[in-house]
């Protein structure tokens, strides 16, 4: 205990091997968030303004993609700001602040998946009872509901996060703050964080990622009882997007949080947060507007016929 400070900032130490390089990755950050926001941007002005695409799906997908830019915009901006500073650094506020939003996006993404999955197989499986069973009431409660336990979850993280004791070195390898990074620098008892992130895997992360894949089986079950071909293809094409979506989202989450303790330098672990933090909420719209024709066919009538 007598190591223990007062904390008032986090240095950041990513990419701080390659001082040469802060230029040319400042580059290529700003691109991709420019990139997130205006292809997440011309999805919820698409479907806000194109009637074909004011449907309960697309009222999942404008929110998917509102949910994206809050995600990106708590991470990136601080990191290219740094990519000009000296010594990379971030408020203590600022970090807690910043693991607040990274915690709520990510956990409401979550839930907002499984509850695309339940409209899509409603859609298929339900049809009939679609316009009942996904009425505009039960889409903002599915909505609403996504975001409240995302905030939930992070508040708990949160709160307890600003209980720990830190000493020693304030430096975090990585460009984010996240729960993990910090249980490591405290010098106090985590057993209750750890085991809150635990609950939290269990009920926000694997939940409705089971909700998700057993959605699917019964929606790909029911496709191909479908006797005809083109029906076949035309109720697949209506969830194919949203599959890839989960799939892209799950495997760099996995990738992101379940790395082996050995063999992965730095350099590594930064670049696959990267692929999750960074990189899924750019591909996000840009797998709807290739997969799905509706949205690619409302994307040109909004731009005024560029191609796509």
């Amino acid at each position: 205990m007598n190591n223990q400070t007062d904390v008032t900032e986090f240095i950041f130490l990513v990419f701080s091997n390659h001082p040469n390089l802060q230029g040319l990755f400042f580059l290529v950050f700003l691109v991709i968030y420019l990139t997130t926001l205006l292809g997440n941007m011309l999805i919820i002005t698409a479907t806000r303004v194109i009637p074909a695409l004011q449907t309960p799906m697309y009222y999942f997908l404008s929110n998917l993609s509102f949910l994206d830019i809050c995600y990106t915009s708590t991470s990136i901006p601080v990191m290219l700001v740094n990519f000009f500073r000296e010594r990379k650094t971030i408020s203590y506020e600022g970090c807690l602040s910043q693991i607040f939003f990274l915690v709520t996006c990510a956990g409401t993404e979550c839930v907002l998946l499984a509850a695309m999955a339940y409209d899509r197989y409603v859609a298929i499986c339900h049809p009939l009872q679609y316009p009942v069973l996904m009425s505009g009431k039960v889409c903002v409660f599915l909505v609403s509901g996504s975001w409240l336990c995302g905030m939930v979850n992070s508040l708990t993280h949160t709160v307890l996060a600003a209980t720990l004791i830190l000493c020693g070195p304030n430096q975090i390898s990585h460009f984010l703050c996240d729960i993990p990074l910090l249980l490591k620098l405290s010098c106090s008892d985590t057993s209750v964080n750890e085991s809150v992130l635990h609950v939290a895997s269990a009920t926000i992360g694997l939940s409705p990622c089971l909700f998700t894949a057993v959605s699917y089986i019964l929606i790909i079950s029911a496709i191909l009882q479908i006797p005809s071909a083109q029906g076949r293809n035309k109720a697949f094409s209506t969830c194919a997007s949203h599959l890839t979506v989960v799939v892209v989202f799950y495997g760099m989450a996995n990738l992101n949080y379940d790395q082996p303790r050995e063999g992965y330098s730095l350099d590594i672990d930064i670049l696959v947060s990267v692929l999750f933090c960074v990189m899924t909420p750019m591909l996000n719209p840009i797998i709807y507007s290739l997969r799905n024709k509706e949205v690619k066919r409302a994307l040109r009538k909004l731009v005024g016929g560029c191609a796509f």
